[in-house]
């Protein structure tokens, strides 16, 4: 923001475990991890903001301007008014591989479906829903029936939350995740109904507000009459 100068940064998220950029500590802006906003101070105008840490300690940060901000919110304004099926982890509207939602006729894409990705994802996706718009105006029957996709805590969604039926495999072959705390190495299971469908160990840890990945390949064993596909973190 033009003419402001920002003294520092609040989360309730613990410090990331990536090592600082060497020759550009001197330059960020300091980033005040396991703290949350308890109050403001001042009275014809703001003069500080009261910070609650872990440990209980409070703090006062002085300043004369907040920005406040939260997860993200999928820009899912129409699809909510128009009666859209929404998956309750991303808070935007169900859908497929081939980017189908519940709603006949209705495809979804981009910042749409959940918490924000890149320009490039979403760019990618509109490319993707080119070949699935032109079969459904060519008379491709719309799917029904669809097992729904969900995720155990401490993961918080997972996407494409519908299962196709039909083949279809999600952009790049992989499944798109978030966690609500970091994991080491997670083990990812996958199950239906207590059967084992597939187990992944990442190589790299996962933690949250980052996107990370799961294959697909085990889509063919999914039973289509069956109840919810459950990820789980062991």
């Amino acid at each position: 923001m033009a003419g402001l100068d920002v003294v520092a940064l609040v989360t309730d998220q613990p410090p990331s475990p990536l090592p600082a950029v060497p020759g550009r500590a001197r330059h960020r802006t300091p980033l005040l991890t396991h703290a949350t906003a308890a109050g403001l101070t001042g009275r014809e105008r703001l003069t500080g903001v009261s910070l609650r840490h872990r440990d209980g300690r409070t703090t006062t940060l002085p300043c004369d301007t907040v920005v406040f901000t939260g997860d993200w919110i999928p820009d899912h304004e129409l699809a909510r008014r128009g009666g859209a099926t929404r998956d309750p982890g991303t808070r935007g509207p169900a859908y497929d591989a081939s980017y189908r939602t519940r709603a006949t006729g209705v495809f979804a894409v981009g910042n749409l479906l959940h918490a924000v990705e890149s320009a490039g994802t979403a760019a990618a996706e509109g490319r993707a829903v080119a070949a699935p718009v032109l079969r459904h105006l060519a008379a491709d029957p719309w799917p029904t029936g669809r097992p729904a996709l969900a995720v155990d805590a401490p993961l918080e969604w997972i996407a494409p939350n519908l299962v196709a039926l039909d083949g279809s495999r999600p952009l790049h072959d992989r499944f798109t995740l978030r966690t609500g705390r970091r994991l080491l190495r997670p083990f990812l299971v996958v199950g239906q109904d207590g059967h084992l469908l597939h187990r992944e160990r990442l190589l790299l840890p996962a933690g949250p507000n980052r996107s990370f990945r799961l294959r697909c390949d085990w889509l063919d064993r999914v039973d289509p009459h069956g109840g919810t596909v459950r990820i789980t973190v062991h």
